[in-house]
């Protein structure tokens, strides 16, 4: 049997794991924008500007989620989560030093895999960081540590991408691919410092992956708030996924400005996302997470389409800013959606059915998105995607009618 973990309370910065958990994304965070950016701006000019490579970058970071969350997040819940996090971080590091070495002694397009690698390291580190929470920090601080991490990631939409184009820009591709690796093993080497993890004696049970693979979509399959979101997701999915390649291209074609403009057009969505995320907190004992989740759909939708017909800078950034303020009604809202309608021994299983189907349809957008822009222009995949938003928005309605579906769960939970 596994130890029982003590969880400590009072100021959550006087707990270790939280401040090396918390240390270790901002490093990790500080990498990925500085590889997102300078892999972007450095494909488009090896290519000039090739819609079918640039939405290739996206793929490479996607489809990794798409193929491994349910699988990561399963052994994520079997393996040492300190241990896990430390080798992810470590063969990421690893395999991003072998792309650097292969870009300066062989081909350019190796420069994916160090993107894709770590997206699947990615998909094993990030459940483990939350098993290690669980078990170190107290239940009513759950919600604040969350709420620190959400903020940390919206302050890097910010500055993010300045930090990035800045690297570029100033020291060329090389250089951000190292900063990128020095980041995973600096991210390493502060896990290293946390206790060792508790010894744990595997089950007959646990031992079944196959088992609790199909007993994690039979779940969803069996409860119909579940499955309603499921279609949510694969509609948003893919709208995501036709226009976040994109960007650059408004930036260039509809803006007629140079690709480094493109900064400025994330950072408004940042800024957005900071903003919306203290409304919506204040507001959010007041709002239903099915209203929050339409709402957010819905103003996706405006935006999306705002961002495709508008050829001014200011209008686009006012829009991105739109955007940005309405995303936390929709990562709110469905997070909400889960905890309540979910067992608590299905809540991992459960977001990894539905995030996959979320990504899988993202990374089927992002393919496609490609393809389909010279036919149908960039202002028609913009619509597109609005329209694919909107069908999403009224597939919230019938959720509306289930607000008691949660009661569902108690049954299960009383029995445990």
């Amino acid at each position: 049997m596994s130890a029982t973990a003590v969880k400590p309370t009072g100021n959550l910065f006087a707990n270790r794991f939280v401040v090396a958990i918390m240390a270790s994304n901002f490093l990790l965070q500080l990498g990925i924008w500085v590889r997102n950016f300078a892999i972007l701006l450095y494909v488009t000019e090896i290519t000039n500007n090739d819609p079918l490579y640039v939405s290739l970058i996206s793929v490479a970071e996607f489809a990794p989620i798409f193929i491994f969350s349910f699988i990561g997040g399963t052994f994520a819940d079997r393996w040492k989560p300190k241990l896990t996090m430390v080798w992810c971080d470590l063969l990421s590091a690893v395999s991003i030093f072998v792309v650097l070495l292969t870009l300066l002694y062989g081909s350019w397009q190796t420069i994916f895999f160090a993107t894709f690698v770590s997206a699947i390291l990615s998909q094993f580190s990030m459940p483990s960081a939350m098993k290690l929470l669980k078990q170190h920090v107290p239940g009513e601080q759950l919600q604040s540590v969350m709420a620190m991490f959400q903020s940390l990631m919206a302050i890097f939409m910010v500055i993010g991408p300045v930090i990035g184009a800045f690297v570029y820009q100033k020291y060329g591709i090389y250089t951000s691919i190292g900063v990128m690796g020095t980041m995973f093993l600096l991210s390493a080497v502060v896990l290293f410092t946390l206790p060792r993890d508790a010894a744990k004696e595997k089950t007959e049970e646990e031992n079944n992956f196959k088992k609790e693979l199909a007993d994690g979509f039979r779940y969803v399959m069996s409860k119909k708030i579940l499955r309603s979101m499921g279609s949510i997701f694969a509609f948003c999915g893919l709208a995501v996924g036709l226009i976040s390649p994109l960007m650059i291209f408004v930036t260039i074609e509809k803006l007629g400005l140079p690709k480094d403009y493109l900064q400025w057009l994330l950072m408004a969505n940042g800024v957005g996302m900071l903003l919306g995320g203290g409304i919506v907190f204040a507001i959010s004992k007041k709002i239903s997470p099915q209203k929050l989740l339409a709402l957010g759909i819905f103003a996706s939708m405006i935006g999306t389409i705002g961002v495709g017909l508008s050829t001014n800078f200011v209008l686009t950034i006012l829009l991105q800013l739109f955007n940005g303020l309405f995303f936390p009604c929709i990562h709110i809202g469905i997070n909400t959606l889960i905890l309540k309608n979910t067992d608590e021994a299905f809540i991992g299983r459960v977001n990894g059915v539905l995030n996959p189907l979320f990504m899988g349809m993202m990374v089927i957008g992002m393919s496609a998105s490609g393809i389909v822009k010279t036919p149908l222009t960039l202002t028609g995949v913009y619509v597109l995607s609005g329209v694919l938003f909107l069908i999403g928005t009224l597939l919230t309605f019938p959720l509306f009618n289930l607000k008691d579906e949660n009661t569902e769960v108690q049954p299960v939970l009383e029995n445990k």
